[in-house]
């Protein structure tokens, strides 16, 4: 099997849960599908390089790394269209309604905590991998989940409906 096809199933194996990590960075399914892609994009260029039995890690490390720098050069861009497209709507949305609060409240956690939490809690990945990760020290993860923790729980009272109170 040569280099692009190897990528090519690669690719088509793992580009949903990419879309869906994305997603829990980010909050919005079309800078998801962006920055999925652009992690694709990244990986490609270094397929070479990249171990397959640590290809699936290396893809959380992209896509965390394609999240934070759109978020240190602080642009976002908006689309515009003329006509919304059509959805699907699954046949029971409540599990998805279930998870609304919570993810509103996710996208108020700062950027970098926000990974933290996606990593960690997500992805159940340990300590140490994480920051192996976001190249920092197992301190600096501890410290940033703690924090995190506490801006989710702050975010995921004021998100909460009076009706679920």
């Amino acid at each position: 099997m040569g280099r692009d096809d190897e990528f090519s199933e690669f690719f088509t194996n793992r580009f949903d849960r990419a879309r869906r990590t994305a997603y829990a960075l980010c909050g919005d399914w079309v800078e998801a599908e962006e920055m999925a892609q652009q992690a694709f994009v990244r990986m490609y260029a270094n397929w070479r390089k990249v171990r397959r039995e640590g290809a699936d890690g290396y893809l959380h490390v992209v896509v965390t790394r394609v999240f934070l720098d759109s978020r240190r050069r602080g642009r976002r861009r908006e689309h515009t269209v003329a006509d919304p497209p059509e959805r699907a709507v699954p046949a029971d949305t409540s599990a998805a309604e279930d998870r609304q609060p919570l993810l509103a409240a996710l996208r108020l956690v700062p950027p970098r905590q926000r990974a933290v939490l996606v990593l960690r809690f997500l992805h159940d990945m340990s300590v140490e991998q994480v920051a192996d990760t976001l190249q920092c020290s197992t301190g600096t993860v501890k410290s940033q989940t703690a924090r995190g923790l506490e801006t989710l729980r702050e975010a995921y009272r004021a998100t909460e409906t009076p009706e679920c109170a």
